[in-house]
Formats: C-alpha cells, sequence, structure tokens
C-alpha cells in the first residue's frame, strides 16, 4: 500500500475545502442534532434532493426535543418521499434515548453514540467530528471510493472488513485539529471530483498523491461486488371511491416493509382471475373496473410493478385496518411512493 505524506496530504485537502465547499444548509452552524438528521437524510439519497426536505424538517421539528415529543406518524409525514423509512423511525426512537438518557444533549463519545438506534460507524464519526471536532472516522461511500483510489486498496468495499479498513486508513491520516472539515473535505471530494465514472483528475488537489492516478487505474477502483438483481413483484391496485366522493384506504401492518404506511387495495398476482375473486369482497365484477395505469417502484431487494384500477360504488364499509376518506384528507396520511402518486391525480384524473 501507498505511503502517504499525511501533512502534504492534509494541506492540499484543506485548501482545496476551504475555497470550494458547497453552502449546504447543515454546514450552517455546528448543532449535532441538524447535522445528524442532514446525515441520516442524506444516506442513499442526493444532496439535491435532501435540501428542501431538511428545511421542511428542521421547519417542523427545530429542536431534538420537538422531534422526540412528535408523533410518528407526523414524522413519517415530513419524511415521506425520502424513502428508507427505517431511517426516519429509528432516528425517532433515537432522539427520544437521547432525551432520557443524555438530558436532550447529543452524546460526544464514541461509545455512546453508537448505542443509539440506527447510529452506526459512518453516522456516529459524522456527528462527532463534524459537530464535536472529534477525530473520528466517517466513512461512507464517496471516502472509500477516494482511498481505494489514492491507495490503490482492491478490496471489495461492501465488506465490513474494507470498512473497518478504511476507518483505521482515517484515524491515521486525519487533521486532528481541523477533523470536522477533514472528514467533510473527502466527502465532498468524493462527491464533486472522485466520482465514481469519469473521475476529474484533473482538477483533484490531492492528485500527486494518488497511486491509482500514477497507475491509470482510477477507473477500475473502487471494487465492489454486484448485487443479486432485485425481483419483481407484480400487484393490481383497486381505487375505490362511492358516490361522496370518497376513498377507501388501508394501512400496512405494524411490522415489515413499509409498517403502518397507508395503501390502497392490492393483490399480488398477474391472474385477472384471482383479481376478480379479490373485487368480490366489495361485490365488484372484473368488467366493472376501468384500468388507469402501471406504476413501478423499485426497493432495495425487490421492485413493485402495479397496475391501476379504479370503480365508483354507492356505499364503502371499511374494515377494521380501512378508513373512508375524502382527497383532502387523503394527502395527511403516509402512503408508499407509489401509493403517493395515485392520491397526486385523484383529484385530476380518477
Amino acid at each position: 500500500m501507498k505511503v502517504l505524506d499525511t501533512i502534504s496530504f492534509q494541506k492540499d485537502l484543506l485548501s482545496w475545502y476551504d475555497y470550494e465547499k458547497r453552502d449546504l444548509p447543515w454546514r450552517k452552524e455546528n448543532d449535532p442534532y441538524r447535522i445528524w438528521v442532514s446525515e441520516i437524510m442524506l444516506q442513499q439519497t442526493k444532496v439535491a434532493a435532501v435540501i428542501p426536505y431538511f428545511y421542511n424538517f428542521m421547519e417542523k421539528f427545530p429542536t431534538l426535543l420537538d422531534l422526540a415529543e412528535a408523533e410518528e406518524d407526523e414524522v413519517l409525514k415530513a419524511w415521506e418521499g425520502l424513502g428508507y423509512y427505517s431511517r426516519a423511525r429509528n432516528l425517532h426512537a433515537a432522539v427520544k434515548e437521547v432525551r432520557d438518557q443524555y438530558g436532550g444533549i447529543v452524546p460526544d463519545t464514541e461509545k455512546e453514540i453508537k448505542s443509539l438506534k440506527g447510529v452506526g460507524p459512518y453516522t456516529a464519526g459524522a456527528i462527532l467530528s463534524i459537530a464535536y471536532n472529534v477525530p473520528a472516522p466517517a466513512v461512507d461511500g464517496n471516502v472509500m471510493r477516494v482511498l481505494s483510489r489514492i491507495f490503490t486498496i482492491y478490496d471489495d468495499i461492501g465488506k465490513d472488513t474494507t470498512r473497518k479498513k478504511f476507518e483505521q486508513i482515517v484515524r491515521d491520516t486525519i487533521a486532528e485539529e481541523r477533523a470536522s472539515d477533514f472528514n467533510q473535505a473527502m466527502m465532498e471530494l468524493g462527491a464533486l471530483i472522485c466520482t465514481p465514472t469519469s473521475p476529474a483528475c484533473l482538477l483533484c488537489p490531492v492528485a500527486s498523491h494518488c497511486a491509482a492516478r500514477e497507475e491509470g487505474v482510477q477507473e477500475m477502483l473502487p471494487v465492489k461486488a454486484k448485487k443479486k438483481a432485485a425481483r419483481s413483484v407484480f400487484l393490481k391496485a383497486i381505487v375505490l371511491k362511492n358516490t361522496q366522493g370518497e376513498y377507501l384506504v388501508e394501512r400496512r401492518p405494524d411490522t415489515g416493509l413499509l409498517a403502518k404506511f397507508w395503501q390502497f387495495p392490492f393483490l399480488e398476482t398477474e391472474k385477472d382471475g384471482e383479481f376478480a375473486a379479490f373485487l368480490q369482497q366489495w361485490g365488484i365484477d372484473l368488467e366493472q373496473v376501468e384500468y388507469k395505469e402501471h406504476i413501478r417502484q423499485a426497493f432495495t431487494h425487490l421492485v413493485w410493478e402495479i397496475d391501476v384500477y379504479t370503480v365508483e360504488v354507492n356505499h364503502l364499509t371499511p374494515a377494521e385496518n380501512q378508513q373512508v376518506l375524502t382527497p383532502s384528507l387523503l394527502k395527511e396520511l403516509v402512503f408508499p411512493v407509489s401509493h403517493q402518486k395515485i392520491v397526486e391525480k385523484i383529484e385530476e384524473e380518477y
């Protein structure tokens, strides 16, 4: 592995960051709560998409205690559209832990902060370094990509052992007096310059330190094993409307995928015969329903392929886990992205 001139590397990286860093809302102050929220939102989500959600979330829950006291449905509604909702649930649970165990003050040690629900090594390091300037590693995908190229490391970045290897490199390399800026600079470098494809090596402030550039192998790194292809699930959804202009929706189970979210009734099937039997619970025949559109929603491990049908009936009687609501009330509930699209189109087309 390449031997790095650490002092020179720190100087080149931080000088570039001081001049080029983006003006992002969570960089306005070193509030650990705001930094925590931003880091959770940024997991698997692009910065441009996060910014409006961050502003909205901070407006609704300006302090950690505000979030801790909020109802889960209120938190999920503010998160609606960001996806990966377990992040929001874990964050909500963790701020309650901070309220109850630490007097509302986000812990400033690795042991304590890692004990909080949903706070992994990266999030812990990001909060500690950015908010408290603790020289803790914050190794995300951007940082692993940068380091794999700087040191020509061919280990699979999907493995936990590789992440730990990179964490140790950061511990050995971090500018301790500017830990906050160093970690953010590494992330910024990966996001703006040392990109997954076509890295801008001619613009890179640490190009002279990069072994991959010297060897011409930057496009080959990092190494990551291919993920298993997502499984497609074929669904038929029914949008049931009564003559009063109200719609039937149901709540998903308390556990599992999209727990407690609301949805329009649907059935996992490609067969019209099975869908016809499904419709009979409302006394509807297949010939009565109208096909409206196909909606696709991708998750990490599966893809929903949904055919959406509509029908109008005289009366709707909700079951225990269902409600019959006006379009305005539907907008107050939390739906999966695919069903949000249905809600958005109800007034326009359905």
